[in-house]
């Protein structure tokens, strides 16, 4: 090996040693520098495809230079990546498959190797037993602060920050990152296409007994999640659970051992977002658009985002649960087959505006339509042209109908106009089908 390639790839393992220490403080290389892409990984959002195409354009590392150009294949080379190209333009290229529970040479390693202070889930379990410890606190004491010192230092390791002016591509049609969460935060500027994100898994859920009238097991980390951040674009991306789904999960204290938080949320002043030909599937609580009804002075004319061309396959609730948010969702398809989960579909929040047209809704046999929409709050929404099971339905009469108590008023008073192509509703399955998701040929 080269001593510049020995150079470079001795670095990213430092740094990777580094952050799973808590202490990333190592200026970096990057592993490998290929030529320049000449097509996909110079692609930049056409105009008017979604609110990421608003004021402004959504570029990515478009414009790098032949050493902002880089291939990783381990975290600890994604993170020197980023490190080292700071926030100029770049292309990242992920070849092969990223774990973000691993060691510093990216093999990966499991929730013992964070333990901290004597924390084990068998003991975490006998201190606070229902039986032992009751339902009226949350848990505290020393098994608890051993929890949340073994989680801080499994965040070290899963949380990868993406920096401004990014392209972040797969190579080829297996590229995946299993067990990172990426963490699109306070930055402008970012393109992530062509990857397979999976099972971003909490090794520490935390008890919380007061959580409902039963307590819930509380799980920290999605596997991407754009906080007050601009002019981003999610195209052609896979999230799911991989092989560790939440219905295979055991219970403990009569409730589901919840290892998984969202796959893809949008909060916290996000703005001018498209996520476009992605499959999202096999999960529970799958996208929120706004995390709070008390985030208002945040995110009130901000979380404007386009969804269009999308799988949501499988998933429980939140596709997406809307707050706040100028949301157009349009040519989207639904699926739920027989024996999955199914809560609701679009979740209408704290002063939500969602536009939610030209759909398409394959439901399973006894999923009741009325349940598409949910009522969190009070805000008003358009959607119109939608079709379920093959036929036009007005998603907003159905639901009022066969949940009067939840009665939903028509018009978000708004017209969405960054759209490049609108499908017919029954033609929507096969495009989406055929198109989108990782390993899919994409358009430069």
């Amino acid at each position: 090996m080269p001593a510049r390639m020995r150079h470079l790839r001795a670095t990213a393992v430092v740094l990777g040693a580094a952050s799973l220490a808590l202490a990333v403080s190592v200026p970096a290389q990057a592993a490998s520098r290929p030529a320049p892409g000449k097509g996909v990984e110079r692609a930049v959002l056409p105009a008017g495809d979604g609110w990421a195409s608003a004021e402004g354009s959504t570029t990515g590392g478009a414009d790098a230079t032949p050493d902002h150009v880089y291939t990783v294949t381990n975290r600890a080379e994604l993170i020197a990546a980023f490190a080292e190209a700071g926030d100029a333009p770049k292309i990242v290229r992920i070849a092969g498959t990223i774990h973000g529970n691993a060691d510093a040479q990216g093999t990966p390693i499991g929730c013992e190797e964070y333990q901290q202070d004597g924390y084990t889930l068998e003991k975490y379990l006998a201190a606070y037993d229902p039986d032992v410890w009751g339902m009226d606190e949350v848990p505290s004491g020393p098994l608890e602060d051993a929890r949340a010192a073994s989680a801080k230092l499994q965040a070290a390791a899963v949380n990868v920050k993406v920096p401004s002016n990014t392209t972040l591509i797969g190579a080829g049609k297996d590229a995946t990152v299993v067990g990172a969460s990426l963490q699109v935060k306070n930055v402008s500027n970012v393109i992530i296409r062509n990857i397979s994100f999976e099972d971003t898994y909490d090794c520490f859920p935390q008890w919380d007994p007061t959580d409902g009238d039963t307590g819930h097991w509380n799980s920290e980390y999605d596997n991407l999640v754009v906080y007050g951040s601009d002019h981003v674009w999610v195209d052609h991306n896979t999230f799911s659970d991989g092989d560790r789904p939440d219905a295979d999960q055991p219970r403990y204290f009569d409730e589901l051992f919840q290892q998984h938080d969202g796959l893809f949320d949008i909060v916290r002043g996000a703005d001018l977002v498209t996520v476009s030909y992605n499959v999202l599937k096999n999960h529970d609580k799958t996208m929120l658009i706004g995390n709070s009804d008390g985030a208002g002075a945040d995110d009130r004319g901000k979380l404007r985002v386009t969804l269009h061309h999308n799988l949501f396959k499988d998933v429980n609730e939140r596709a997406p649960r809307v707050r706040f948010g100028q949301v157009d969702s349009y040519n989207n398809h639904f699926v739920s087959t027989k024996g999955s989960a199914y809560g609701y579909s679009y979740g209408i929040g704290a002063e939500s505006r969602l536009v939610a047209e030209h759909n398409a809704f394959t439901l399973a046999s006894g999923v009741d339509k009325a349940t598409i929409l949910k009522k969190w709050s009070e805000s008003s929404l358009t959607a119109g042209d939608n079709y379920v099971n093959g036929r036009r339905t007005d998603l907003i009469a159905v639901h009022n109908a066969g949940v009067p108590a939840e009665h939903l008023t028509e018009g978000a008073g708004w017209k969405p106009k960054l759209r490049t192509r609108i499908d017919h509703p029954l033609v929507v399955p096969l495009v989406v089908a055929l198109k989108a998701g990782a390993g899919r040929t994409l358009i430069g």
